[in-house]
């Protein structure tokens, strides 16, 4: 028997119309975000909460991030102080997440939060996004639109190929901006690397820490199915050699050596590296300043076994 694909449609009224109403039906959607994909379900419902866990095959004790259409929604949920909301000025609608303290009247399913008594909270700056949490009228926990543990999906043949019929619809709005998951701030501490840099917000990396305290925390996480060799200045026989700057390869994260653009690239130059005949695969050294530090975040995830 052949497996059901899910539906793919392009970003528009119709599309949006039937995914809020799967969600109204406690059903899950995949939907672009500037980041990456996410698989999207009413927050406030714990069974639909549990059909994210179950499509991804995700860990219970890893929490997930809601997704809210304004700083006004989040402070339903969440106990802000002044660092909180001043950074929810400043950064959103955008990608970053901040780990709050949770309401005791948030409403929202305890699978959310992994029995934490935090919640990780994003306003959203993409248009898809954007219109399924207004037309939907609910919190959406969306994690990336994948399998657990394996590369993020930055499009949405990417969610196709790896959930397959485990999600019933997918909006496409073409590739995403960013190509990285949030940034994630919390006690005062970046806990996940992301598109908004440390220098920007002023903040360190929190120490590692073998305590799950926000989503994108695991040792292994966005991993391709093959072997990879970090930080690869030369290519060997059985490698497929992702690029950076003056390293060629079979692909490159950029020609320029510009970390935005390598950013943007990162998780679809791995997709292309896993579906290559090669058993193997290698990137370049990507500097570890800037949005760099996002980047080495998620490879020594990617390469950890």
């Amino acid at each position: 028997m052949t497996a059901q694909i899910p539906r793919i449609l392009p970003f528009g009224d119709a599309a949006i119309t039937q995914a809020a109403a799967l969600i109204h039906a406690g059903g899950i959607v995949a939907v672009p975000t500037e980041t990456v994909y996410g698989l999207a379900a009413d927050a406030t419902n714990a069974d639909a909460v549990a059909r994210i866990y179950a499509a991804k095959g995700r860990p219970s004790f890893n929490p997930l991030i809601v997704h809210l259409p304004d700083r006004a929604a989040a402070e339903r949920i969440a106990l802000f102080d002044d660092e909180a909301l001043a950074l929810a000025d400043r950064w959103w609608p955008g990608p970053l997440t901040l780990v709050l303290p949770l309401r005791p009247d948030a409403g929202i399913a305890g699978l959310v939060t992994a029995g934490l008594d935090t919640i990780a909270l994003r306003v959203p700056a993409h248009r898809a996004m954007q219109a399924l949490l207004h037309a939907s009228g609910r919190p959406l926990a969306a994690p990336s639109a994948n399998a657990s543990n394996a590369i993020s999906p930055t499009r949405a043949e990417h969610v196709a190929a790896s959930l397959g019929n485990r999600v019933p619809l997918i909006l496409d709005d073409g590739p995403t901006i960013a190509g990285i998951e949030s940034t994630i701030v919390g006690n005062g501490t970046i806990l996940r690397p992301g598109p908004i840099t440390a220098e920007q917000l002023g903040l360190s990396a929190a120490a590692p820490s073998a305590n799950v305290t926000a989503p994108g925390q695991l040792a292994t996480h966005y991993a391709p199915a093959k072997p990879l060799r970090l930080n690869a200045t030369e290519q060997q026989g059985d490698e497929w050699l992702i690029g950076f700057g003056k390293i060629a390869g079979d692909d490159t994260l950029s020609a320029t050596g510009d970390p935005v653009e390598a950013a943007a690239r990162l998780f679809d130059a791995l997709h292309r590296a896993d579906a290559a005949a090669p058993p193997r695969i290698a990137i370049a050294p990507v500097p570890d300043s800037g949005i760099g530090a996002a980047i080495n975040d998620r490879l020594r995830r990617a390469a950890h076994r």
